[in-house]
């Protein structure tokens, strides 16, 4: 499917991201009071979401990025995880809050929970701006969700298609309808 040739439907504007950054942000900040907090956003995916995330996040905040691999063309999940980028700090006395874009098969961010309770840290929670509950493969869901979604092609707001459109500053679905 090329999108540039099918129809977008905007389904989160700009207004509606910083409604959902602010809420998680809020109760973040609520449940890890009093906590050494750690985020780790999951690279490329998840970098505006946790960005807008962690400015509403009232507490001090260590960030640390990873990056994964599961999609071999980038648009098929693969069903198996590869870490390219790991964190670079101890996990150690923290409470990690994972941050991801969506939560699909959850293939993924359950292998990121194995591999980083193996480092020893406190607790590790997720958060997900958007979570679709269509073709999960793993018994998982995220602590925080942003949005509850159908399952949908998603692009914008650091979501891609072929690598492109993460720049676009809202989320859009791309429909199968010819432009």
């Amino acid at each position: 499917m090329d999108i540039r040739t099918k129809k977008w439907e905007i389904l989160c504007d700009e207004a509606e991201l910083a409604k959902i950054a602010l809420r998680l942000g809020e109760k973040i900040t609520k449940d890890y009071e009093n906590k050494k907090l750690l985020v780790i956003s999951i690279l490329k995916g998840a970098m505006f979401f946790t960005s807008d995330l962690t400015k509403n996040i009232k507490i001090p905040t260590k960030i640390d990025f990873m990056m994964t691999s599961s999609y071999g063309d980038g648009k098929v999940n693969l069903g198996e995880v590869k870490i390219l980028k790991d964190i670079d700090y101890s996990l150690e006395g923290y409470d990690v809050l994972i941050v991801d874009d969506v939560l699909d098969t959850a293939i993924t961010m359950d292998y990121l929970i194995k591999h980083l309770s193996k480092k020893n840290p406190n607790s590790i929670k997720s958060c997900v701006l958007f979570n679709k509950q269509a073709g999960r493969k793993v018994e998982l869901s995220a602590d925080y969700v942003g949005m509850e979604i159908a399952d949908k092609f998603l692009v914008g707001y650091g979501l891609d298609y072929e690598d492109i459109y993460r720049n676009i500053p809202y989320v859009f679905c791309v429909l199968n309808e010819d432009r």
